[in-house]
């Protein structure tokens, strides 16, 4: 069968794609932006099984040179992470020019994931729009399978990691009263097994199903079932005075959630998201996941390294100033430059390698810690990222991915080259890049900051953080060179390298 897969590179395209290659599948990954997909690379047994199709269905797509071909195609677009307002008309013309690309297409069957739309009154702005997508795409003359989910729980979801930081943050919790708002979640697992259960199945056509695991919970609840996973004690209590603004701010500072997200999240949060009852639990024969599980299994993958994909690593989650593909190299002109470089010790290539690609998350960045966590506090304080999105992967990194506040453009392993763009609040645009080359017969490692200001604002803060700068990025090219990976994990990060391949990125 050959499946058209939209939303290829976000949390459950990701997750989706890999088993729909080994059922065996041929399959057009949709990217909006081509390197993105570039992961598939280290699978040497997808060549043949994957096409990459770079398209932005908020454009016409070009029909005269569209895939037309297939089976199946999955929507799994949304754009509720990228703005706190103005979503909705965005995904309401990214579904009609899907709809319109479908009809002239092969395709016999859509299949969407949305959210659970049952409550009669007080839908948020982002549940209205979701059932404004399906609405559009039922119009298709491909029949239409809506999968509707309320909160999806595995490592790197969205809303696994809110709950994460809240639980593991505070050990004593003042909340608004949305705290006792129902819910009926599903664990990642799940949904995948619904989504590809669902395929060509004659019986879901032209119709909508509410998708969970049984239970209905309040999200005091969720968050005390994490607590209770944990081993944590843990304290709740409601109180009615939080709008709905500071209660977007209050889950923005205290998460790792973007603002845009918080205040979407929050406007969901006040309706009741129970499924309805219906048979295709039964007819798929699919073992509900229980909530604790669900959350047992996702810690499960994150102790152990293994999470396949996380929300923050979505294309759409950030990069709104400018695309991957306009910040891809340095600029020349019209910017201020820190350049280090340091010869690596002989035999040492491999250890300064496993330091800068490991950089960020839990381990940090090398010199000045408290300097850079200073600094995540500000950026959040100005409605940035701050540090707390971390890191994906402790080992593997890709084109794309989130690190801490910055975004990683580059990541080539071959090259021995990795390359940042600044995403918190500046007067200007930032990026930072490590790179080892040979010279002279010495390895030597680089390491270039390099900043592009906004006018004399920018030209100020330049010269404002310069002492700043001097010890920090002298410190941490320092330490790089220097710092000696713990027992086991040189030898880890070579195994994950070996085993993915680690191609250009």
């Amino acid at each position: 069968m050959k499946i058209l897969l939209t939303g290829a590179t976000g949390y459950i395209g990701k997750r989706l794609l890999p088993v729909l290659i080994e059922a065996g599948h041929d399959v057009i990954m949709c990217t909006r932006d081509q390197k993105r997909a570039d992961y598939t690379e280290y699978k040497e047994s997808w060549q043949d099984k994957v096409e990459v199709w770079e398209v932005d269905f908020l454009d016409e797509p070009d029909l005269q040179n569209a895939p037309t071909d297939f089976d199946v195609a999955y929507y799994l677009v949304h754009s509720m992470k990228s703005s706190v307002g103005g979503f909705a008309e965005n995904e309401a013309i990214s579904a009609r020019n899907f709809k319109t690309y479908i009809d002239q297409s092969n395709a016999k069957q859509i299949i969407y994931l949305t959210g659970i739309v049952n409550e009669t009154e007080n839908l948020s702005s982002h549940l209205l729009s979701r059932l404004n997508v399906e609405n559009i795409l039922s119009e298709s003359k491909a029949h239409l399978t809506a999968l509707r989910a309320g909160i999806i729980v595995g490592s790197g979801s969205a809303s696994f990691e809110i709950i994460r930081d809240l639980v593991e943050k505070l050990p004593v919790m003042i909340a608004p009263k949305w705290l006792n708002t129902k819910c009926q979640p599903i664990g990642v697992r799940n949904v995948i097994q619904y989504l590809t259960g669902v395929l060509l199945n004659e019986v879901t056509y032209d119709n909508s199903f509410d998708i969970g695991c049984g239970e209905v919970l309040t999200y005091r609840e969720m968050l005390q079932g994490y607590a209770d996973v944990r081993n944590l004690d843990r304290y709740f209590f409601t109180v009615p005075i939080m709008t709905p603004r500071l209660s977007s701010y209050w889950l923005y500072f205290v998460t790792s959630t973007s603002y845009p997200l918080a205040v979407n999240l929050v406007d969901s949060m006040k309706v009741n998201v129970i499924g309805r009852e219906n048979q295709l639990e039964k007819l798929l024969n699919i073992e509900p996941i229980s909530y604790k599980e669900a959350v047992n299994m996702a810690f499960s993958r994150i102790e152990q390294n293994m999470v396949v994909s996380s929300w923050k690593d979505s294309f759409v989650s950030s990069l709104n100033k400018r695309t991957l593909e306009e910040n891809i190299a340095i600029p020349e002109f019209g910017c201020f430059k820190d350049y280090k470089e340091r010869v690596i010790p002989v035999g040492k290539e491999e250890m300064v390698l496993h330091n800068f690609w490991t950089i960020g998350g839990k381990k940090g960045w090398y010199y000045g810690t408290i300097l850079w966590r200073i600094r995540g506090y500000m950026d959040k304080l100005v409605g940035g990222v701050g540090l707390r999105r971390g890191r994906t992967h402790k080992n593997a990194i890709y084109a794309g991915d989130a690190l801490d506040f910055w975004r990683v453009l580059v990541a080539d392993y071959e090259k021995k080259r990795l390359f940042l763009y600044a995403e918190m609040k500046l007067p200007g645009d930032a990026w930072l890049e490590f790179k080892i080359i040979k010279k002279d017969g010495q390895c030597i490692l680089q390491q270039t900051a390099t900043f592009r200001p906004d006018g004399i604002s920018g030209r100020l803060y330049w010269y404002s953080v310069l002492p700043f700068h001097y010890f920090i990025f002298n410190g941490m090219i320092d330490n790089i060179i220097q710092s000696q990976p713990k027992k086991g994990d040189l030898e880890a990060f070579l195994t994950t390298a070996n085993r993915l391949g680690m191609p250009n990125r």
